[in-house]
């Protein structure tokens, strides 16, 4: 009655993001519990929305079992996604909602009656997203209804809106109540949240991070990228949902700290040869690359970081280095090989050669009798 797929076709809608990026892995399971929240469980629902409550009537329950769960008003249902001590460590992370400082209930184990009239309610989220928009446009109202999430019982439902401005959306919700026969509530969400329902590929190849692990938003800036010295391209520092990437603050703090000791960039060297002028870093292998005055940007001198601040401290004191690296620029350096190729398969023109015949074929060739000779 309650497997698996039925469970999470119900709480997974089949055009947003799946449930399974809300799941946590309980490393204490295999540890008693001592915490004094023993009986409260994490029960997810659909569009990312999980909350906490307490097992009142001391059910027998496990993680993946579909309950009826107290709201406002009737009830709601729910899978249970989390037990035990690592319950009291989510909550630290999550808004936890409370009536009258206490948690909502968990009434029992959802009945056959109370499954069917969910799947009910869900077959009936789509058409009425669909209506919940046109009586939006006939309103003029400047907001898009992105989801509606229907309550286990039907009696009320989670209009889910995109705005950029403020929206008086009063009389939509008289109109949207008596249309519908429910309770209404309006939610607001971001682009970056319709994104992650939504889903979809990213430029990297990867399916959105959005929509597969990340549940919690940071604020992303220009200066992320500023810090990386990544090119301010809007069209390639934008997402699938024309906000800045979320991956753009993924590797900042490495970047930061490789550049707390940094010298600035904006001064000039001053050599016995004439101005050096910045032109790009690289910051993870710690060098700057410089043009002398005059000179094509092609001609670029890669100078370490150690070698620039040694350079400015002696122009502090109005001295100047005879050359801006301590060995001659033309000088043949040995690379570090990082890289051998053995077997030329990176070479371009390797199809060009002509195959060479084996040494097998030529003796097979000239030990094979001619067949006339045979038959003469």
């Amino acid at each position: 009655m309650q497997d698996v797929e039925t469970i999470e076709r119900g709480v997974c809608n089949s055009k947003s993001a799946c449930c399974a990026k809300l799941q946590v892995t309980d490393w204490l399971k295999d540890i008693k519990s001592a915490t004094r929240l023993d009986n409260v469980v994490e029960i997810r629902f659909k569009n990312t929305r999980k909350d906490y409550y307490r097992n009142v009537n001391n059910l027998k329950l496990k993680v993946g079992d579909l309950v009826a769960v107290e709201s406002s008003p009737g009830h709601d249902i729910g899978v249970i996604s989390l037990m035990g001590e690592l319950v009291e460590r989510q909550m630290q992370k999550h808004k936890v909602t409370l009536i009258n400082g206490e948690f909502r209930k968990v009434y029992r184990k959802a009945k056959q009656v109370d499954i069917d009239k969910w799947k009910e309610a869900i077959s009936l989220e789509h058409e009425t997203m669909i209506r919940s928009r046109q009586i939006t446009a006939d309103l003029r109202l400047n907001m898009k209804i992105g989801d509606v999430e229907y309550q286990g019982d039907r009696t009320k439902a989670i209009f889910y809106y995109i705005a950029d401005e403020r929206v008086d959306f009063r009389e939509l919700i008289k109109v949207l109540a008596e249309n519908f026969r429910i309770r209404v509530e309006m939610k607001q969400i971001g682009a970056r949240q319709e994104a992650g329902r939504i889903g979809g590929i990213g430029p990297c190849g990867r399916e959105i991070c959005c929509s597969t692990w990340m549940h919690k938003f940071v604020s992303v800036t220009t200066n992320s990228a500023r810090y990386q010295e990544i090119s301010l391209n809007p069209q390639k520092l934008a997402g699938q949902c024309g906000k800045l990437k979320c991956c753009l603050n993924f590797e900042l703090a490495t970047y930061m700290d490789a550049q707390r000791d940094f010298p600035s960039n904006n001064i000039p060297l001053e050599t016995e040869n004439g101005l050096y002028y910045f032109i790009k870093a690289d910051i993870l292998s710690g060098t700057y690359s410089y043009m002398l005055q005059g000179n094509t940007p092609s001609a670029q001198v890669t100078v370490p970081v150690q070698r620039v601040k040694e350079i400015q401290r002696l122009n502090k004191r109005g001295k100047k280095p005879e050359r801006i690296l301590r060995v001659d620029v033309n000088a043949i350096t040995e690379e570090k090989e990082t890289f051998k190729n053995v077997v030329g398969q990176d070479d371009l023109h390797r199809f060009d050669r002509p195959k060479k015949q084996s040494r097998n074929k030529k003796r097979y060739h000239k030990r094979r009798p001619n067949r006339n000779q045979n038959q003469r």
